[in-house]
């Protein structure tokens, strides 16, 4: 990526954001990493060199100011999005609170509609062309028990991520999203906490095992890259086949 370029990464304070960071600085890319929490950014990014932005984009308005901000330090908008914002929330319907439903559509939904509407607004703006990757889930393909508000969450995205992909790809700007299966973060620490329920949900996918961010942000770093130029309004599972195959059973 030339030095005239740079990729927004919000989330980036979670392990999906960090891994990757890291993997795109490898490429040698310029970076705006962004998150809600100033503290939790600088311990992240310890002497970062990279610009460390504070914003929460759930709304028009906080979406517009993270924007503002990318503006302010590099002059022109981020010609790379990595939308890694995101809540996880296993809960049967009818356990789930009036409050817990509207937390998970902010947190895995309106966020990504409002910056990516901030975004594309600001690259339309500059007569620029663009790349971005949101992250969906499994749970939105296949249906699985006690995700019904993730699900719904992350169902929206994807139909968010294939019609903006369908307006806007004659500007030259392309959408894309991954759909992982559970990944070990410290988002889902809490479903794998014990070797037991590790064990479990390892052996729910055809090929068991549990998903690294590292394993997700190689993907997603292809999707932003020139070498992905021709591809637009995908969704791509990396789910260890849980969502497309029924293994053998032994």
């Amino acid at each position: 990526m030339s030095e005239d370029r740079y990729v927004l990464i919000t989330g980036a304070t979670g392990g999906l954001g960090r891994a990757l960071a890291a993997r795109l600085e490898q490429d040698g890319c310029w970076l705006a990493l962004a998150g809600r929490d100033a503290a939790r950014l600088r311990d992240a990014y310890p002497g970062c060199e990279h610009p460390l932005l504070v914003g929460d984009a759930s709304t028009p308005e906080g979406a517009a100011a993270l924007m503002a901000q990318c503006l302010q330090h590099y002059g022109q908008p981020p010609d790379a999005l990595a939308h890694c914002v995101g809540s996880v929330l296993v809960a049967p319907l009818h356990r789930t609170t009036l409050e817990q439903y509207q937390a998970c559509m902010r947190a895995n939904l309106d966020c990504a509609f409002h910056t990516l509407s901030a975004w594309v607004g600001a690259l339309r703006e500059a007569r620029r062309p663009g790349a971005a990757v949101f992250v969906s889930s499994a749970a939105a393909r296949i249906g699985t028990p006690n995700h019904e508000a993730v699900a719904a969450a992350k169902a929206g995205l994807e139909g968010l991520v294939r019609a903006a992909a369908a307006t806007y790809a004659a500007a030259g700007i392309r959408v894309n999203a991954v759909a992982p299966g559970l990944m070990d973060t410290p988002a889902s620490a809490g479903l794998i906490a014990s070797p037991t329920a590790r064990e479990a949900v390892a052996k729910q996918y055809p090929l068991p095992g549990i998903g690294s961010p590292e394993e997700l942000a190689e993907l997603m770093a292809w999707l932003l890259s020139p070498a992905a130029t021709r591809v637009t309004g995908q969704i791509w599972s990396l789910d260890a086949g849980f969502t497309a195959i029924r293994p053998l059973v032994r």
